[in-house]
């Protein structure tokens, strides 16, 4: 018995190594900078599918985060949903292109305050952050065209109603996460791309009622809005949201015509 014992253990360690290895950490993150033509600077996080093959086309997720995550380390953004979205059950089934950028700590996403108004308009930080999906990165890697989709947590989330409705067409689908915003931005042309939002209904920073009326004037446009209420979470709904299965299962049907 003495002898087992050890054995036991060592296989428990060589067990939870294998497991470990096979997640998505930190370093799988590509840590990068985007300068564009006007000298504008963006610090992202890239995330390659796991099988890169050049003459593959591949979806591209655009991930925003929220406030508590923008600075200048590039890492921060990670904890906040993209480990949970590069998680073994989802990069085993889709290959896709996952991109992290981090908002300046001096900015938001969004020019007005978390989109509260209904002429928000994308800051700086989101535009070289859109620059980079559409144009920078697919010069580089092949990327497709009509699987572009958009997600993001709090003040992200936010920003994704509003690039929805800004930019028609240019992302296949969203998920804004415990976010919200002014519901009288919706038009009959953002409400053609679905979007699948996902709230707790006793947040705390955002009240669920401003997801629940964007849903709706979504629906009210004709569009197909998806909506998971969750109980109990507070403004931590993007923990459960990002591990639901069929998150990314309806995610990358979607496509652009």
């Amino acid at each position: 018995m003495v002898q087992i014992v050890p054995m036991a253990w060592a296989l428990c360690f060589l067990l939870v190594g294998t497991l470990t290895s096979r997640s998505t950490g930190t370093n799988d993150f590509q840590a990068r900078t985007y300068t564009n033509a006007m000298k504008r600077t963006l610090h992202y996080r890239l995330l390659l599918p796991k099988n890169y093959d050049p003459k593959q086309s591949y979806p591209i997720v655009l991930y925003l985060h929220g406030s508590a995550a923008r600075g200048t380390d590039n890492a921060e953004p990670l904890n906040w949903g993209p480990l949970l979205i590069a998680a073994p059950g989802v990069r085993d089934v889709h290959d896709f292109f996952l991109v992290v950028p981090q908002c300046p700590r001096t900015m938001g996403w969004l020019e007005s305050t978390f989109g509260s108004g209904t002429g928000a308009r994308e800051s700086e930080a989101l535009r070289l952050a859109i620059e980079l999906v559409g144009d920078v990165l697919p010069g580089e890697f092949n990327t497709d065209p009509k699987r572009r989709y958009l997600t993001g947590v709090s003040m992200g989330g936010h920003a994704v109603w509003v690039v929805m409705v800004r930019r028609p067409g240019f992302f296949a689908a969203a998920v804004p996460v415990c976010s919200g915003g002014n519901a009288r931005i919706v038009t009959d042309a953002a409400a053609k791309f679905p979007v699948w939002a996902f709230h707790s209904d006793d947040d705390h920073l955002v009240p669920v009622e401003q997801a629940r009326e964007l849903v709706k004037a979504w629906r009210d446009h004709r569009g197909t809005a998806r909506y998971t209420e969750y109980t109990g979470l507070k403004h931590s709904s993007w923990k459960k949201a990002y591990t639901e299965a069929e998150l990314f299962e309806w995610l990358f049907r979607q496509r652009l015509p």
